[in-house]
C-alpha cells in the first residue's frame, strides 16, 4: 500500500475538501475535525468533486448534476449517481494528513 501526504491539517478548514494529485486523483475532506478520503472523480460523470464540489455535512455534492456521496463510506446518497466512491484510510501524524491507497 502506498502512502501519500495529502496536506497539512492546518491547510484544510473544517467543512472543506481538496484534490490530491496522484493516479488516480483523490479527494480529502475534513468534517467535524475528522479526515476522510475518496476517489476525486464523480461516478456519474467524470468531474472533480474536490475542485468543484460542495460540502454539506458528511456529504460532498457534485456541482455538475447534484449527485451526492457520503465521504465516510463513499456511498452514493442522491441520484443521478448510483455507484459509490472508492474510499481510502486516512492517517494524521502531527500536522500531516496521509492517505493510504493502492496495493
Amino acid at each position: 500500500m502506498t502512502k501519500i501526504r495529502a496536506c497539512r491539517v492546518s491547510d484544510l478548514p473544517d467543512g472543506s475538501c481538496l484534490r490530491v494529485e496522484c493516479d488516480p486523483p483523490l479527494a480529502v475532506y475534513r468534517v467535524g475535525g475528522e479526515f476522510f478520503a475518496t476517489a476525486d472523480t464523480c461516478t456519474h460523470e467524470e468531474w472533480s468533486l474536490a475542485e468543484d464540489g460542495e460540502m454539506d455535512g458528511y456529504e460532498v455534492i457534485c456541482c455538475l448534476h447534484l449527485a451526492r456521496f457520503d465521504v465516510r463510506t463513499g456511498e452514493a446518497t442522491a441520484l443521478p449517481a448510483t455507484v459509490g466512491l472508492e474510499t481510502y484510510p486516512v492517517e494524521v501524524s502531527g500536522d500531516d494528513v496521509w492517505i493510504k491507497y493502492g496495493d
